[in-house]
């Protein structure tokens, strides 16, 4: 199981990379409950979000899963390409995987979200 130890968790599985403006994605983990994901919803840009809210859905051929904020801030980016071929979710979900960047509202959000280490205890 990939978790690489420079980003930060949520006990939803969601990953984050970044500390004013954050990149968002789901884990290794996450993506491999899940298996191939078909579908993928995406919040708008503009959109304020707060800190656990469910702002995006994911759909697989086992299931349909919220993906939740991992802080609270306004979301200034998303994958646009994964809404047509959602595909580097399962094959790259660190990399062209990311669905959205959140310009943070409460920096100090980030802190309560587990490091990498906390993350492998929780899945294991």
């Amino acid at each position: 199981m990939n978790v690489p130890d420079h980003l930060k968790y949520t006990e939803s599985h969601e990953w984050i990379d970044g500390s004013e403006v954050v990149t968002v994605g789901i884990s290794d983990h996450a993506q491999e409950e899940l298996t191939d994901v078909v579908y993928l919803e995406l919040p708008e840009i503009g959109r304020t979000v707060k800190k656990g809210e469910a702002i995006a859905v994911i759909e697989s051929v086992k299931a349909a899963n919220d993906i939740y904020a991992p802080v609270s801030g306004e979301i200034v980016e998303i994958n646009e390409p994964l809404g047509e071929a959602p595909e580097p979710v399962n094959n790259d979900p660190f990399g062209d995987g990311w669905m959205f960047k959140i310009k943070t509202s409460n920096a100090s959000e980030i802190d309560e979200l587990l490091n990498a280490d906390a993350y492998r205890q929780l899945i294991s």
